[in-house]
């Protein structure tokens, strides 16, 4: 671990993890904002490499929970976008926001017509609101996104005392392996003390 001017740096092997993934609080708090966050946003969620084979092939079987203005947008733009940093995104609805893979059941409510199949949704979404950027030489780091529409996921994880690492330990799981994520415990407990 390294401190210096913007708090503890955690690395494991390549990857640099930053000190609020595992000292802020964090649990999704559907009721309260009913899936906004893929339906908000400036693009689509971030897409690895390894991931588009599997959107393509499974498409068959989630297309019909989508929107019209969904199947539109990967009928124009195929299975992913890239956005203005160049980076792979889940293409979006025209002239909105929100995520070609989204599906409205009619209660107000959008969720993941991917995920409502039974398939793993985007790693990105599932490990929000950690966001992974890629640094020169092949390393990634782990940050801490802060997002208005989110403010009562932190609420709900400090009232809970659910931590952000904790809150996401299948995905980075997931993500990283075992190995990873007991590494990232231990740290944590170094940072937090005795929790």
């Amino acid at each position: 671990m390294h401190r210096d001017l913007f708090g503890t740096i955690i690395q494991i092997g390549d990857i640099l993890v930053s000190e609020e993934v595992v000292t802020e609080y964090f649990a999704c708090d559907y009721e309260a904002c009913k899936g906004v966050c893929c339906i908000e946003g400036e693009s689509g969620a971030p897409l690895k490499e390894e991931e588009l084979d599997g959107l393509e092939r499974d498409y068959p079987s989630f297309k019909e929970l989508m929107t019209d203005a969904g199947r539109a947008a990967v009928d124009r733009e195929g299975f992913f976008s890239i956005d203005r940093d160049g980076d792979l995104v889940t293409p979006l609805a025209k002239d909105s926001a929100a995520c070609a893979y989204c599906h409205f059941p009619g209660d107000g409510n959008c969720l993941c017509a991917i995920e409502c199949k039974g398939l793993r949704k985007p790693i990105s979404c599932s490990l929000y609101p950690i966001r992974v950027t890629k640094l020169t030489g092949g390393g990634q780091a782990l940050n801490l996104h802060r997002w208005h529409i989110c403010k009562e996921a932190y609420r709900l994880g400090r009232e809970k005392k659910i931590r952000v690492y904790k809150f996401l330990k299948k995905p980075l799981i997931a993500a990283y392996g075992e190995e990873f994520y007991e590494m990232l415990c231990a740290a944590a407990k170094h940072v937090n003390g005795d929790e």
